[in-house]
């Protein structure tokens, strides 16, 4: 299938042939048309797999119609970075079609948004805290908003904005098109949505699982020696552009400072930084100033660079949905990617999780050369024995009713037999069955620096898609 298929306005293809764009996303191949029917949308899928260009390409169709000075579209975005992203992709794809945008988001002066929105507008695409600002010093009318869209909506419950998202509600038309996307949507962000949206078509692809465009490979390591493996590893792997995420703004700042005087062209993307520093950070990392990148997760969401070769989790993320995101930044816009996680014992719970969401085994790997002590890698993460069936319960392995347990790994202590079954007065004694016990629970930047043999840069540029 090709956008000329979809019947769009020659001015927004222009745009689309600007963006490198020829064949659509599946999430748009099926989102396009429901959105131009202005029908309500749930649209779930991978990030990085072109939502923004899904719900950005309908919408320019229907302002062309008939132009105006209002507000006709407000989009909702749970960070900066992502609101910001969003701004310039409708900057990009609409460059000819004369629909206005803006990007509104707290961290900066109001004077420059502030002019942009007396300039007349017919996109917004805020962050809910500076959007409310805004709204309640008088200085934007939402009262001809015709297309609400929430982007990451699951995102902007789990951050807290759920109460000023409702606010946001208040302010704009019932009568409207409402577009829900997101990479995840646990069932209680379904529920969410089923009390804002009419009737929606609902559009998933892959949803909650990591683009099938990414490998993934885990490095068991203890934390003291998790430094030390990721600079090695960063020697022996040729990569381009390289994102690494850290649990904690602190650990991103030293960790960034380290790989500074490992003489690593690296920046960091963290919450302590002002929005002009965070601003610079995004614009050198796009345009090759740096190759590294060492960021939390609340950046996640606002990463989008279409060739980043490698995502490397420093720190293990305590949900799946949040690896979903971390991962999302590799492997986008059907590009191949890499995601490495640096796991300690502790996180075997988390692993376990992942490979359930991935429903596969993810390879287990021990760098080569690398001193790890008396620590074994590959001891780490065993397979998990399956559970014994209980008496008369078909077996959950495919093996025959009752089968034998598999044998324990190393001899059972002395005087650890357990005790006898009960005579609960079923039938003579003894013949109960033994309960088993429970489970335990955009200009380019200059030449990029060589790390190490073998390590080689990709040029970045800015995907319009998610």
């Amino acid at each position: 299938m090709r956008f000329e298929e979809f019947s769009l306005d020659p001015c927004i293809l222009a745009g689309v042939k600007s963006a490198g764009f020829t064949t659509p996303t599946p999430i748009q191949e099926q989102a396009i048309p429901v959105v131009l029917q202005e029908r309500d949308l749930l649209g779930l899928a991978q990030t990085g797999t072109g939502k923004t260009a899904a719900f950005l390409l309908p919408i320019f169709q229907r302002l062309i119609q008939y132009p105006t000075r209002k507000v006709r579209v407000l989009i909702l975005a749970p960070t900066r970075e992502l609101a910001e992203q969003i701004h310039q992709a409708s900057v990009e794809l609409g460059q000819h079609t004369g629909v206005r945008s803006v990007a509104i988001y707290g961290g900066v002066s109001k004077g420059p948004q502030l002019a942009a929105l007396r300039r007349g507008p017919e996109i917004v695409t805020a962050c809910p805290g500076r959007l409310l600002d805004h709204l309640n010093e008088g200085n934007i009318d939402l009262s001809q908003v015709e297309v609400l869209v929430l982007d990451e909506a699951d995102t902007m419950c789990d951050m807290g904005f759920l109460p000023d998202v409702k606010r946001v509600l208040q302010r704009v038309p019932t009568r409207r098109q409402t577009l829900f996307f997101s990479a995840t949507m646990p069932e209680e962000i379904r529920q969410l949505s089923r009390n804002i949206l009419s009737t929606p078509v609902t559009v998933q692809i892959n949803a909650n699982v990591p683009t099938h465009t990414v490998s993934h490979a885990l490095y068991p390591v203890p934390e003291g020696l998790k430094r030390k493996l990721l600079l090695a590893l960063l020697q022996q792997t040729a990569t381009g552009r390289v994102i690494i995420f850290t649990r904690t703004k602190h650990r991103a700042r030293t960790l960034a400072l380290e790989l500074e005087r490992h003489d690593y062209r690296v920046t960091q993307l963290q919450g302590n930084l002002s929005q002009n520093r965070r601003q610079a950070a995004m614009d050198g990392f796009r345009q090759g100033k740096y190759d590294l990148l060492v960021a939390t997760d609340i950046a996640a969401h606002g990463i989008d660079v279409s060739e980043v070769s490698h995502v490397i989790n420093f720190d293990i993320p305590d949900t799946v949905d949040a690896y979903t995101h971390r991962i999302g930044r590799t492997g986008r816009a059907l590009h191949t990617g890499e995601a490495f996680t640096l796991a300690t014992p502790d996180d075997a719970a988390v692993v376990r999780a992942v490979e359930r969401t991935l429903k596969t085994r993810i390879e287990r790997r021990a760098l080569a050369g690398f001193d790890y002590g008396d620590f074994s890698p590959e001891a780490q993460f065993p397979p998990q024995t399956p559970r014994r069936p209980q008496q008369g319960q078909p077996p959950t392995d495919g093996g025959r009713p009752n089968s034998p347990a598999p044998r324990r790994n190393g001899p059972r202590r002395p005087g650890n037999r357990p005790p006898p079954a009960p005579n609960r007065q079923q039938g003579k004694a003894g013949n109960a069955p033994r309960r088993s016990p429970p489970a335990a629970s955009s200009s380019r930047g200059g030449p990029n620096r060589s790390a190490g043999p073998g390590r080689k840069s990709a040029p970045a540029h800015i995907s319009a898609g998610r």
